[in-house]
This record gives structure tokens, sequence and C-alpha cells, in this order.
């Protein structure tokens, strides 16, 4: 009989991780624009955050994988490829976890009260499938079940205020902070961006419905886009808005690109800001991450802004918190600030409005 193995077993593809078998076998729930929506087996919800970054929270909640927003420079596509899938299936192949909720409540029951959880860190939790679905209200429903806890929600959609009531009674017994991303007032170029997000001034809308509800909200410019989004006209832009909506703080910071997350961003600067190609070449080929000196002059810029008009930090709580510490002995070093960062680059986050002239700093 013939023998039927490989020549070169060494050259045979690797069998799938559960995780993309699982995905690959998940049934089709519904289609949107351009869009698949399927259900995802999951064993857990919350996830233990571990970075050399120190990022400002300890553990991440995403209800769904991928995101329908399509942003184009979105860093969370390298999420899909623990499903053997492409980046550009991101916006494509959306899953929501079955069973959220009470996996949720099992796993609260092992944190410490004071636990820093961010939900929405590598896809929106409000995006268009959670109008049907319902899991981020389900997760939220638990949270208002709980106490001591230390929550913090990013969104770039006005869906959230759906849940201002259910927001309220989470707040009331756990801290509770809002970020509404708008990367800039451009509605145009907002549309460019971030194809499938809600309009600029209807996020705006939503941050100042949240701040009336009595919610902490703020807002976050990010990412920064060197030559797009960079000026000082930009970001006071987002600032101006952000105030007149009583926003209690806001935050920007620089664009990183991950190596999955940069074929689509430069193709859209190629279709969009073609003049901008090369210079984005240079600056990001030997990093995702921008310069220091470009980092500390957007810093700048958002300090100014700032202060021009009155608006707060996004660490408040985390200083309240080290005050009553230290007055207890124990030193403000060993407490982490708790507030997520949407781009997860372990600096101050946001970005801003209006499109720019170039302004690329070495």
């Amino acid at each position: 009989m013939a023998k039927t193995e490989p020549l070169f077993p060494i050259l045979q593809p690797s069998p799938p991780s559960p995780l993309a078998r699982a995905a690959a076998e998940a049934p089709l729930d519904s289609i949107g624009c351009l869009t698949e929506y399927r259900p995802l087996a999951s064993r857990s919800i919350l996830n233990k955050v571990t970075s050399k970054r120190g990022l400002p929270f300890t553990h991440a909640i995403n209800p769904y994988r991928g995101c329908e927003f399509g942003c184009r420079y979105c860093y969370a596509r390298y999420t899909h490829e623990f499903l053997e899938l492409e980046p550009e299936d991101f916006e494509r192949k959306i899953y929501f976890k079955q069973n959220a909720a009470w996996l949720l409540k099992q796993e609260l029951k092992a944190l410490k009260p004071g636990a820093e959880i961010a939900l929405g860190t590598a896809t929106d939790p409000y995006q268009p499938l959670e109008r049907k679905l319902r899991v981020t209200r389900s997760l939220l429903e638990v949270f208002a079940q709980q106490s001591g806890f230390r929550l913090g929600i990013v969104t770039k959609s006005s869906l959230i205020l759906r849940d201002i009531d259910l927001l309220k009674e989470v707040a009331a017994r756990n801290k509770l902070t809002v970020h509404v991303t708008v990367t800039t007032m451009n509605a145009k170029l907002a549309r460019m961006l971030e194809p499938r997000a809600p309009r600029p001034d209807l996020r705006m809308r939503a941050v100042a419905e949240l701040r009336q509800a009595g919610l902490r909200a703020g807002v976050m410019c990010s990412p920064v886009m060197p030559g797009i989004t960079d000026t000082h006209a930009s970001l006071r832009a987002v600032a101006r808005a952000a105030a007149q909506a009583g926003a209690d703080f806001f935050a920007a910071g620089a664009l990183f690109l991950k190596p999955c997350s940069l074929p689509t961003f430069f193709a859209f600067v190629r279709e969009h800001f073609p003049d901008q190609l090369s210079a984005y070449q240079k600056r990001y080929a030997a990093s995702a991450f921008v310069s220091s000196a470009y980092r500390q002059r957007v810093a700048e810029m958002v300090d100014s802004v700032c202060r021009e008009f009155h608006l707060g930090r996004r660490y408040s709580y985390y200083e309240d918190a080290a005050k009553e510490t230290a007055a207890a002995g124990t030193s403000a070093a060993e407490m982490q600030p708790w507030l997520p960062l949407v781009g997860a680059t372990g600096e101050r986050s946001g970005h801003g409005a209006g499109a720019a002239a170039p302004e690329f700093t070495p």
C-alpha cells in the first residue's frame, strides 16, 4: 500500500487554534451593511491586562470582537489575528460573545473591591449591533448589582444615551467615568476617518446629556494624527465643543500604528492626503510610536486648550484616592490610575478637530 504521509511535514499548515476554529464554525446570525454578525462561545468576558506600558486599568471587557465603525486608524485590528482572519475582516465580521452577563457575574466574584475595569478597549461597546443584542446593557445590569469597582467606558456612539438610567445606578455604587471619543469636529473628515461612527456633533450631544444626568463624562480626542488633526486649531475646536457640552475633562494623545493597522491607515492617507504619505512612511518605519518630542508637543497643546477652556483632568478620581491613601500611610506610587485609554499607548490619549495643515515634528 502506498505511503500517504506528506514528504515535507514541516511545510504543512498548522491546525487552527480553538478560538479560530470556534470563529470559523460560528453560525451566521444576521447581516448588516457589508457586515456579518456571528455568535461566539466564550469561556471568559473579563480579561486580565498584562502590559509593560503601565496601562491605567487592570482588567478589560470587550463584549464584541470586531467593530463596525471601521475607523481607519484602529489599533485593535490585531485582535482578529487570534481568529486567524485578516485585518480587513475586523469591520466585516463581527462576533458577539454569548452568555456575557453570566460570565461577568461569576468572574467579578474573584476581584477585590477597587479593581479598575475598562469597557471597550478593543471594540466599541455601543456599535450598531448593540442596539439589537444589548450585550453591553446586560453587563451594566450586572455592575448595577455590584459595589466598589472603578469602571471606565470608552465609546464613539450616542447609543450610550439609551442606558443613562442604568449608568446612574452603576455610578451610585461604583466609580464610573464615560469617555466619548471625538477625533475631529470636521464632519466631512470624521466621515472619512470613521465611516460608520456617529457624527461628532452627536457625540458631543451625548457628552452633554450624560453630564446633565450627573454622570462623570469627558472627551477623548485620540488619536492625534500628524498632518491631519495635529494643529492647535484642530485640538482647540474639539476642546471648545467639549467645554460647551460641560465635559469633566479633555485628553488627547498621538496616533500609534500597529503593523496590522498600518496598511489600512496608509491606504487612507494615500487616497485622501497623498502629500503626507512619505512623511508617514518615514515616521512609522521603525516604530509604531511617534517620537517623544512629538508626544511632548501634543501634550503641550492639550495643556494649553485645557487651561483656555477650564477643562479638567481625567485622573481626578485617582488623585483624590491618592490623597486618601497618603493620609492612611500608603504610598500613592503603589496605586494605579484607573481610567482607560482607548489607544492603549501608555500615554495620555486623544486627538484633534478639523482638517489641519501638515505639521510634522521630528
